[in-house]
């Protein structure tokens, strides 16, 4: 009787059990069935432009030699004037950096002989160094470029031209990103005969401005005989806001 009995309870238990599955079944299904509130999705684009307040510039100063020794007391020896110009100018040591510095050795690659190839032979090394400056008087930066390349820069010269605090013209472009958002909106909901209601979620990407390379070259001696004139023109800053509104019945 009593094995009987405690059978009875575990057939009651779990006919129990599957009652308040079946329920909380029941409600999960209930639950996923409700209507979802009708939201409305656009997206908006705002520009905002300014005159770039800063260049970023590249220096290199490329020698070689017999020994690597001897390229790279080349290459120290013209660095450290054109170091000295540029502190001159008013360069800050936080704006320059030494962002590349190598040592190569150069090969010369012998004709085989009776089908044979021979290995390469060293036949001097090459010292390059190379120094990003972040110039913020922009009035400066061709005559800088123009005294560098005098005391030994041989490469290099690429300008970026950027802005050292954008946040002003971020936050107009924002706003602008909004508003086309919201008028975009206006216009659909009016179109579609329904009312535009809260905004339930915003979210945002912005760009910066592609950077602008105004140049890149090997550099001698006699080409700079001047002011190496340049044109900052403008950088432009994008952002997209993408905006979910509820909608009104």
């Amino acid at each position: 009787m009593r094995v009987a009995l405690s059978s009875s309870r575990l057939v009651l238990a779990a006919a129990f059990a599957g009652a308040v599955a079946v329920s909380s079944a029941g409600q999960v299904l209930a639950q996923d069935i409700r209507p979802r509130e009708p939201v409305i999705n656009v997206l908006g684009e705002g520009q905002a432009s300014v005159a770039p307040d800063m260049a970023i510039l590249t220096l290199s100063v490329v020698r070689n030699g017999q020994t690597a020794q001897a390229a790279l007391s080349a290459s120290s020896a013209a660095m450290k004037d054109v170091l000295s110009a540029i502190k001159s100018d008013g360069i800050a040591d936080r704006d320059i950096q030494t962002s590349n510095f190598s040592i190569y050795p150069q090969y010369r690659h012998p004709d085989p002989k009776g089908g044979v190839i021979e290995p390469p032979q060293v036949i001097g090394y090459e010292v390059s160094n190379t120094l990003t400056l972040k110039v913020r008087d922009l009035q400066k930066l061709g005559g800088l470029i123009d005294r560098s390349v005098k005391l030994g820069v041989n490469q290099g010269g690429q300008i970026t031209f950027t802005n050292d605090k954008p946040d002003d013209v971020m936050t107009e472009a924002r706003k602008k990103a909004v508003a086309e958002a919201l008028a975009k909106a206006r216009t659909l909901t009016d179109a579609a005969g329904v009312k535009l209601g809260r905004i339930l979620e915003i979210s945002e990407n912005s760009m910066r401005p592609v950077p602008q390379q105004m140049m890149r070259m090997a550099m001698a001696k006699d080409m700079a005989a001047e002011a190496v004139p340049v044109a900052g023109g403008e950088n432009t800053y994008t952002v997209t806001v993408n905006v979910t509104f509820a909608l009104e019945q």
